[in-house]
C-alpha cells in the first residue's frame, strides 16, 4: 500500500487529494494535511467584501467531505520535510503540528511514499510596516485574501458609506501593498466592485477612488500585459484596462512600492526613484506571498532547505533557474512536471512552486527597488497541476512509470478568467478571458507571445452570469458532489 501526503487544502491541493483518491481507490492512503478546518472558493472573496455574499457562502468544513472520500484528513501545519528519512530509516516523512482544539500544538512525524506540497502562500503582510501582522491586521488597512478578511472589509465599507450618506466625502485606495505582489486581479476585481457598490448605494459622487499597482502599466496582471480578441478586434490588456478606469472615473498610480502604511496614509517610491505619499479613508492592499516557511533536513540532520527550496520559501521543481538576464527568458525555462529535480517522489503544485523567473520584464527604481508583479499562479492553472501530478503519481504507484506521465507547464497551457466589475443580476458585469498560452512563447507566436485565437475577452453582463454560476458550479465540485469529476478545472 502506498500513502500519498499533501500538504495544504486549497484549489491545487484539493484538487490532487480527491483525484487520486478517486481512481486509487481503499487500496492506497490519501492524506491531507491542511491548518485550515474549512475550504474556502478565494475568488468569490471579493464580494464578501462588498456585502454582496456572506463569508458562510464561499467556506464549507473539509472534515465531512474527506471523511465521505475515505481521505485521513489531519488539520495541522507542516513544519518541514525529511525527503531521506532519518539515521535508522530511509523512510521519508514530514513533521507536522496539529492546530485543532483537540490535538493543538502536538507534533507527529509522517511518513510517505509521495508528497505533494500545495501550501500554498504565506501572506506576507508583515514585508510592508504598518500594512498589519497577527493582532495588528486591519489596523490600518483591509484585506480579501481570507473570508473573515473580506467579512471585516465588508463591515468598514459599510461604515464609510453611512459617513457618504452624512456628507463626510471619503478616499478609496485599493490595489498592491508592495513593489513584489501578485495578484493584481483580485484588487482589480475589488475596486471595480467597490465602485459600482457605491454607485448602487448612491453615494457615488462622495468617493475618490485610486488603484495604485506594482505594474509598469495597467493591465500587466503579472503576465507582462496581453494582446487579445474582443469584439472581432484585437487589443491589449493596457488600453482595455485604462479605458475601464477611465469611464468609471477611477485614478491611478502605477509603478509603485508602498513601503510603509500610517493612519489614512501609504508612503510609496515610485520606479523613477521618488517618494509619495497618498492619503485614504478605506484601503485594501494585497500582501506579498512568501513561502510558509518549510525546512528540509537531511538523513544526516543538516539542513538542506536551500537545496529543496529557493530564497522565496517555494519549492524547487523541473524548472531552468539559471536562466539568467530577461534576455534569455525562454517559455521553455517553465516547469513541466513539476517534480522537484533532487527528490523524484516529491511535487510542489500550484503557488507552492518556485517559478524559474518572473513573467513580465523586470523593473527596479535607480535607488535598486524591485518593483515588478510576479508570477501568477492561482486558480484554473493551480487546478490543473493538481490534477497533473496525481495521474502522474498513480501511473507511477500502479508500476506503469517510474517518471512523471503528465504536464501542466504554464508555457503550454492556456487559462480562463472571469473578472468581477460589480455583482448584481440585471447591473453586474464582467470581463471573462481566455489567454493561450499563460507564459508567452514568443519563439512560437512571435510579436505578441499568444496565439490570438486562444486569447480573447468579452465584457458585460453575460460574464458575470458566468462567473456567478461558475461559484456555485466549482463549490458543487469541491464538495465532491454527483458528478464532480466531470466538471473541468
Amino acid at each position: 500500500m502506498a500513502r500519498v501526503v499533501i500538504m495544504g487544502g486549497g484549489v491545487s491541493g484539493h484538487t490532487a487529494a480527491t483525484f487520486i483518491k478517486d481512481m486509487l481507490g481503499k487500496k492506497h492512503e490519501v492524506v491531507v494535511v491542511t491548518p485550515n478546518s474549512n475550504w474556502n472558493w478565494i475568488p468569490s472573496n471579493i464580494w464578501v467584501g462588498v456585502g454582496e455574499m456572506s463569508a458562510e457562502e464561499v467556506v464549507f468544513p473539509l472534515a465531512p467531505v474527506y471523511k465521505k472520500a475515505g481521505i485521513d484528513y489531519r488539520q495541522a501545519k507542516a513544519l518541514g520535510i525529511h525527503p531521506e528519512g532519518k539515521a535508522d530509516s530511509d523512510t521519508p516523512y514530514i513533521v507536522i503540528e496539529y492546530t485543532d482544539e483537540e490535538k493543538s500544538g502536538t507534533t507527529e512525524e509522517l511518513t510517505y511514499d509521495y508528497l505533494i506540497n500545495a501550501t500554498g502562500p504565506k501572506l506576507n503582510f508583515g514585508a510592508t510596516p504598518g500594512l498589519g501582522e497577527g493582532s495588528n491586521l486591519g489596523e490600518h488597512t483591509v484585506s480579501v485574501c481570507t473570508a473573515d478578511h473580506a467579512d471585516h472589509a465588508s463591515h468598514e465599507l459599510d461604515s464609510c458609506i453611512e459617513k457618504m450618506r452624512n456628507g463626510e466625502r471619503q478616499a478609496f485606495l485599493i490595489g498592491t501593498g508592495h513593489g513584489m505582489c501578485t495578484c493584481q486581479g483580485a484588487a482589480f476585481e475589488y475596486i471595480f466592485n467597490i465602485e459600482h457598490k457605491l454607485k448602487s448605494e448612491g453615494v457615488r459622487d462622495m468617493a475618490d477612488i485610486t488603484f495604485i499597482t506594482n505594474e509598469s502599466f495597467l493591465g500587466d496582471f503579472g503576465m507582462g500585459g496581453l494582446h487579445f480578441k474582443m469584439g472581432g478586434f484585437a487589443t491589449s490588456s493596457k488600453v482595455f484596462a485604462e479605458s475601464l478606469y477611465a469611464e468609471r472615473g477611477m485614478d491611478w498610480i502605477i509603478g509603485a512600492h508602498v513601503n510603509k502604511v500610517e493612519a489614512g496614509k501609504v508612503t510609496y517610491e515610485s520606479l523613477d526613484g521618488t517618494m509619495d505619499e497618498q492619503e485614504f479613508d478605506f484601503a485594501m492592499l494585497i500582501p506579498p506571498f512568501a513561502g510558509v516557511g518549510l525546512k528540509a533536513i537531511a538523513k544526516d540532520g543538516s539542513d538542506i532547505t536551500s537545496k529543496v527550496f529557493a530564497p522565496n520559501g517555494f519549492m524547487k521543481v523541473d524548472a531552468n533557474y539559471n536562466a539568467g538576464a530577461y534576455e534569455n527568458w525562454k517559455a521553455s525555462d517553465w516547469p513541466r512536471t513539476l517534480q522537484n529535480p533532487d527528490y523524484g517522489n516529491v511535487f510542489a503544485v500550484g503557488i507552492a512552486f518556485a517559478p524559474p523567473h518572473l513573467i513580465s520584464k523586470p523593473m527596479s527604481s535607480p535607488n535598486g527597488t524591485p518593483i515588478n508583479p510576479t508570477p501568477p499562479r492561482t486558480g484554473m492553472p493551480s487546478a490543473m497541476m493538481g490534477k497533473a501530478v496525481a495521474l502522474s503519481i498513480l501511473d507511477m504507484i500502479k508500476g506503469k512509470s517510474t517518471e512523471p506521465t503528465h504536464t501542466a507547464c504554464m508555457s503550454e497551457m492556456g487559462a480562463a478568467c472571469v473578472a468581477s466589475a460589480g455583482k448584481g443580476l440585471f447591473t453586474g458585469t464582467a470581463a471573462a478571458m481566455t489567454v493561450f498560452p499563460i507564459v508567452p512563447d514568443f519563439e512560437k507566436y512571435p510579436g505578441v507571445g499568444r496565439d490570438l485565437n486562444g486569447t480573447t475577452g468579452e465584457l458585460g453582463l453575460a460574464a458575470h452570469w458566468v462567473k456567478h454560476i461558475l461559484h456555485h458550479l466549482f463549490i458543487w465540485k469541491a464538495k465532491l458532489k454527483p458528478g464532480w469529476t466531470l466538471i473541468p478545472e
